[in-house]
């Protein structure tokens, strides 16, 4: 009898030496600037109490780029007003959550297939997260 056990992909951290490429290749170079400010600033108003900037770690997954995370704390309060969930979560559920708001934000904006491509491949990653709930309560 053989047993066949499902693997779960882990998203790997971005090596410093490849930091630079990250963002262009997730955003687009068209949408490079619109993309990081707006991660940001979601971040801050999806965090009040505990996110106010910092450094951010990047993740990939197959070589593709796939979300930041933020590092300045362990975990985050997140609280989405748009949809009432109220919540902690470990800094990588938070940073998936910012991410995948970020990627929406700005689809509804701009016709991108990268954005699209992106969102896509971060929602299938994110169900198979640790904390999965979490992240699809917040991102209802």
């Amino acid at each position: 009898m053989s047993i066949s056990l499902s693997k779960t992909r882990v998203a790997t951290l971005v090596p410093d030496h490849r930091r630079t490429d990250f963002l262009p290749n997730l955003f687009g170079l068209q949408f490079l600037i619109v993309g990081e400010n707006t991660l940001y600033s979601l971040m801050e108003w999806l965090s009040p109490e505990d996110y106010g900037g910092g450094f951010w770690n990047f993740y990939e997954l197959d070589g593709k780029p796939l979300y930041l995370v933020p590092t300045s704390k362990p975990r985050y309060r997140i609280i989405c007003r748009t949809n009432d969930y109220s919540g902690e979560v470990s800094a990588n559920a938070a940073g998936i959550i910012a991410t995948l708001f970020t990627f929406s934000h700005l689809s509804f904006k701009y016709q991108s297939d990268r954005l699209a491509d992106g969102y896509s491949r971060l929602f299938a990653y994110a169900a198979n997260h640790a904390e999965a709930s979490e992240i699809f309560q917040a991102i209802d």
